[in-house]
């Protein structure tokens, strides 16, 4: 048994899927967009901690899916709400801005 030289398993990564491109990339370089849950008001809202409370729909950190995914309405139509916030859009586009480029490597990002 002292011979034996054990492999590390490599870190699990998640993956996510856009709503808008349906292109698949890691968690951390998506935007979330969460459904609260109604005992905190409900509503969708960013989660830039992508760790929110409540049901989330990702979308790529870039700005062509975010503007499709509000004017397409995706986000109501995969988290079944009936209206999004006026601000959801310049949230999710402050959190683009602000997203390293290391971040942004997925192959939606860089269309």
């Amino acid at each position: 048994m002292s011979g034996e030289v054990k492999s590390i398993k490599p870190y699990h990564t998640p993956i996510r899927m856009c709503v808008v491109c349906r292109q698949t990339s890691a968690k951390k370089t998506l935007l979330r967009v969460v459904r609260r849950p109604e005992k905190d008001g409900g509503g969708l809202a960013a989660d830039p901690t992508l760790r929110a409370n409540g049901r989330g729909a990702y979308v790529c950190a870039s700005q062509e899916c975010i503007q499709k995914a509000i004017k397409q309405k995706r986000f109501e139509r995969t988290l079944n709400v009936p209206s999004a916030p006026p601000d959801l859009a310049d949230a999710l586009m402050a959190h683009c801005v602000a997203a390293p480029l290391s971040e942004l490597s997925s192959g939606a990002a860089a269309l």
